[in-house]
């Protein structure tokens, strides 16, 4: 314990010393719903975090991290929320497709994404949703066939997360030609700065667009970037899948604490929190947010790898569902006050933006409803849904 006492301070210390200057103003900056804000200058503080190695600190030594226990994560993790530092850039590469490679990935691969990842140098978004494979993610239709020493790929993905300022995406296509559903697949990782490849932001209830379609046009890759082998596609996939909902769920959790916070604060100004109705719902809402922190930190625990299996399912169902009701409980603390935009150029507030996107919360990542047929026949072991 004495350690992690030792590297919070570290933390906190560098982060206090290092928010300032040029990266004042960047604290709260960005985060879901806000990713639009200031993305040039966060990206600046990711390299800058780089430079004195304070990204992907839970990776091994020898990948460029810090070799950070999940103990000494999770302080991290506490210590940047409680900083107020900027919303992270390069979560995906970082917390997804890294640890993807490290299980995965062959030495040559790991040499050549990994230190990019380290230094920001490289941003990555993921290549799974498709109009027709959403949250039935083994109905993809997207493509690839080889061609000389290439993979050439064809199709579309959707509800792509950063797509517009990645370099790189890492692609769940159909490499065996007749195969269907989970079989047949293969994890590829593709260079989205080519002739092949088209991306269009989608506009959002926000206004923002930090989803986008992507569409490939026999787009290009070489040969040796297919992660796993042919046709092993949907365990690699599934792999980083748990890593989506491990660790990296850590620094989601101290986000949603500071803006339970926040609305507690709303609350006490306005005077919101004199009504019974709604300490209630305060206090429920705290309970329920240490009760995703203290599951999330049990099934780590369990879980050598840090990549928990199906049971991560029920993490997703309570955080989205609390999440979205936040977005409610916020609104109504601010009353009738919270339908109005504060004028040209109608930006919206804190509150607003919140409401609005956490509606995606319960449907993004796996919808609440394919999540409880997971927990039912993975982890309960029920009967299967029947299919038409």
């Amino acid at each position: 314990m004495n350690d992690v006492e030792e590297f919070r301070r570290e933390v906190r210390g560098w982060l206090r010393s290092q928010l300032t200057g040029e990266f004042a103003a960047l604290r709260g900056r960005g985060g879901p719903g806000r990713e639009h804000e200031a993305h040039a200058e966060r990206l600046a503080w990711e390299r800058h975090m780089a430079a004195a190695g304070w990204t992907c600190v839970g990776w091994p030594e020898e990948y460029g991290g810090r070799g950070a226990t999940l103990e000494e994560q999770v302080a991290f993790h506490e210590e940047y929320a409680l900083a107020d530092a900027p919303a992270r850039v390069n979560h995906i590469g970082e917390q997804l497709l890294g640890p993807t490679l490290i299980a995965f990935g062959t030495p040559a691969q790991r040499a050549r994404f990994l230190p990019p990842i380290v230094a920001a140098a490289e941003l990555w978004c993921q290549g799974y949703s498709e109009p027709d494979a959403g949250s039935d993610l083994a109905n993809v239709r997207t493509r690839a066939e080889r061609d000389g020493d290439d993979w050439a790929v064809t199709g579309q993905k959707v509800w792509t997360s950063l797509a517009h300022e990645a370099d790189w995406c890492f692609v769940v296509a159909r490499t065996e030609p007749g195969s269907t559903r989970h079989r047949g697949l293969s994890y590829l990782l593709v260079p989205l700065d080519q002739a092949g490849v088209e991306i269009r932001p989608i506009v959002q209830l926000t206004g923002t667009s930090e989803f986008n379609e992507v569409f490939f046009d026999r787009a290009r890759t070489h040969a040796s970037h297919i992660v796993g082998a042919p046709g092993e596609g949907w365990r690699v996939a599934m792999a980083t899948l748990g890593f989506e909902r491990g660790v990296s769920t850590l620094g989601q959790q101290v986000g949603f604490r500071r803006e339970l916070e926040a609305v507690i604060a709303l609350a006490r100004r306005n005077g919101a929190a004199a009504d019974p109705l709604v300490r209630d719902r305060i206090a429920r809402a705290w309970i329920g947010l240490e009760t995703i922190r203290f599951n999330a930190l049990r099934m780590l625990g369990g879980t050598a790898a840090g990549a928990p299996g199906p049971e991560a399912s029920i993490g997703k169902i309570f955080w989205a569902t609390w999440h979205r009701e936040l977005g409610e409980l916020a609104m109504d603390v601010c009353g009738a006050g919270g339908m109005l935009a504060a004028g040209e150029p109608y930006d919206l507030t804190d509150w607003q933006r919140l409401y609005l996107f956490s509606r995606s919360d319960t449907i993004y990542a796996g919808s609440n409803e394919i999540q409880r047929n997971i927990i039912a026949e993975r982890v309960l072991g029920l009967p299967k849904e029947v299919r038409a």
